[in-house]
C-alpha cells in the first residue's frame, strides 16, 4: 500500500518496468519503457496516462529533449525512435545491430547518446537529414551510460568503464576497471560533474571520482547496502538503479529486496529507508524539481521461472512519491 505522501499509477504496463525518465521542462510528466514492448508518459498530478506508444519489443532507454513535445526511446527491437507527442508520430532515426540498452539527452551539445548490446556508443543529431552522427566501438557490451555536462560515463560487461568528453569521442578520456567485483547492474552521476556512482549485482555501491589526482581518489570509497538476514543467512540482492537529487546531491539507489534507500555519499551515511515495496525495485528516477520519485516495481526474476508463476509477482506497479527534508544531507558538525 502507498502512504500518505505516495501514490500509485493508474494503468501501469503489463510486463516488468525498464526504464523511468522524467520531463526537463514540465516536474510532473514521467516516462516509463517497459518489457511489455510499451513506452507510456504519464502525467502524475493528474494521475493519468497521456500517452502509449507501442514497440516491436521491450522498450529499454527513453528520454525527453529540452521541447517537452518530443521523446526518444530504443530497447530490444534495436531501432531509436523519435516520438512527437502532439500528433503522436514516430521517426526512426537509425538503429544498432544489437539491442539499444540506454538512451540519453545530451543537453550541451543536444545530441543524442546511445548505447547498445552490439559494444558500441553512438551519437545523432535528431535535426540532421542523416540523424546518425558516428559510431563508437567499446571494448564490451553497454549496460548504461549517463552524463553530466560534456562527461559521458559508459558502463560495460566485463566490468569496463570508459569516461568521454563528448567533444572528443575518438578516445576515451579515462579507461577504468570497476572497483567492484561483480557485474555493474546501475551507473549515475553527479550533478555536481565530480564523479559518479555505480552498483553491482552483489549488493555494492561505489563512488568514484573523474579527477584523478591522489587526493580525489582517496576519497573513492565502496560498501555494502540491500542486505538482509534470510533465517540466519545473509541474503545479498542486486542494486538496480541509482539516481542522483538534483538539488541536495544525494542520491537514491533501489534493489531487489523491494527497498529504496536515500544516501549521503559525502558523509558516508544512508539518510533514510523507504517501507518496503510489494517486489523488486528495478528503476528510481528524481523528476527536475527534487520534488518527486518516481518507483518503478515488478517482478526482478532474481527466483528463477519458479517465482515468474506466482501470482503475487504478476503485479507492475509505478509509484510516485513526494520527497522532503529526507533527502537533505547531514549538516556539517
Amino acid at each position: 500500500m502507498a502512504d500518505a505522501k505516495e501514490i500509485e499509477l493508474e494503468t501501469t504496463p503489463t510486463d516488468g518496468i525498464a526504464c523511468l525518465s522524467w520531463s526537463p521542462a514540465d516536474a510532473n510528466h514521467l516516462l516509463v519503457g517497459s518489457w511489455d514492448s510499451s513506452l507510456r508518459l504519464y502525467d502524475t498530478q493528474a494521475n493519468q496516462q497521456r500517452a502509449k506508444f507501442d514497440h516491436k519489443a521491450a522498450v529499454l532507454g527513453a528520454c525527453f529533449s529540452p521541447s517537452p513535445n518530443t521523446i526518444f526511446s530504443g530497447g530490444l527491437d534495436t531501432w531509436l525512435r523519435m516520438w512527437d507527442l502532439q500528433t503522436e508520430e514516430c521517426r526512426v532515426l537509425s538503429s544498432h545491430s544489437r539491442p539499444i540498452s540506454s538512451i540519453l539527452y545530451l543537453t550541451e551539445s543536444n545530441l543524442i547518446a546511445t548505447g547498445s548490446w552490439d559494444s558500441t556508443v553512438a551519437l545523432h543529431d535528431p535535426r540532421a537529414g542523416q540523424p546518425q552522427i558516428s559510431s563508437f566501438e567499446q571494448p564490451e557490451r553497454v549496460y548504461h551510460m549517463d552524463a553530466v555536462g560534456n562527461t559521458i560515463v559508459v558502463a560495460m560487461g566485463g566490468r569496463k568503464i570508459n569516461i568521454y568528453d563528448v567533444r572528443k569521442m575518438e578516445k576515451p578520456m579515462q579507461e577504468r576497471d570497476s572497483s567492484l567485483r561483480f557485474m555493474t547492474r546501475a551507473l549515475a552521476c553527479m550533478p555536481t560533474g565530480e564523479g559518479f556512482s555505480i552498483a553491482s549485482i552483489e549488493g555494492r555501491i561505489a563512488v568514484e571520482y573523474f579527477d584523478t589526482s591522489p587526493a580525489a581518489q582517496a576519497k573513492k570509497y565502496a560498501f555494502k547496502c540491500h542486505r538482509q538476514a534470510v533465517d540466519g543467512n545473509d541474503h545479498v540482492w542486486p542494486v538496480n538503479s541509482l539516481a542522483f537529487h538534483p538539488v541536495h546531491h544525494t542520491f537514491a539507489s533501489a534493489g531487489s529486496d523491494g527497498v529504496v534507500s536515500i544516501w549521503d555519499h559525502t558523509a558516508k551515511k544512508r539518510l533514510r529507508q523507504y517501507p518496503k515495496y510489494h517486489n523488486a525495485v528495478n528503476a528510481v528516477s528524481f523528476n527536475k524539481t527534487g520534488t518527486k520519485l518516481a518507483v518503478g516495481v515488478s517482478y526482478g526474476w532474481d527466483k528463477g521461472q519458479e517465482g515468474a508463476r506466482q501470482p503475487e509477482n504478476g503485479r507492475v506497479s509505478v509509484f510516485v512519491r513526494e520527497v522532503g527534508d529526507e533527502v537533505k544531507p547531514k549538516a556539517k558538525a
